[in-house]
């Protein structure tokens, strides 16, 4: 699993894909998430476009796109039940899942510890 410096976790699967959700650490911070908009399946994005936004009682925010590429899945769940993000952020509330141009980006993230070091 790779981090963000905008605290989103990235976990590269067998297939290409890498599937993209927020951290403990960000669900904390935002409090209560009541809405999620998710980007439409076939969606191309670039690095760091807008595509998510979520919205909690405290505040708005965007989840940008890690990487190039094509979005190939969106967590459905999430719309009917954004409070899910709070319950389990790195686990069945992942956003989406994206089929990247380009692998090698990732290498530029952190990992577990670097994430750590860098929350703390």
């Amino acid at each position: 699993m790779k981090y963000t410096e905008e605290h989103e976790w990235l976990l590269p699967d067998g297939d290409d894909l890498i599937t993209v959700g927020i951290t403990s650490h960000a669900a904390e911070q935002l409090g209560d998430v009541v809405f999620v908009e998710l980007p439409e399946v076939g969606t191309e994005v670039s690095k760091d476009d807008e595509i998510v936004v979520i919205e909690s009682v405290k505040a708005a925010s965007d989840i940008l796109a890690p990487l190039d590429g094509e979005i190939v899945e969106v967590n459905e769940a999430l719309v009917d039940n954004p409070g899910k993000i709070n319950d389990d952020p790195q686990g069945d509330a992942w956003f989406f899942k994206i089929k990247p141009a380009d692998l090698s980006p990732m290498d530029d993230y952190m990992d577990d510890a670097g994430y750590k070091a860098f929350i703390s």
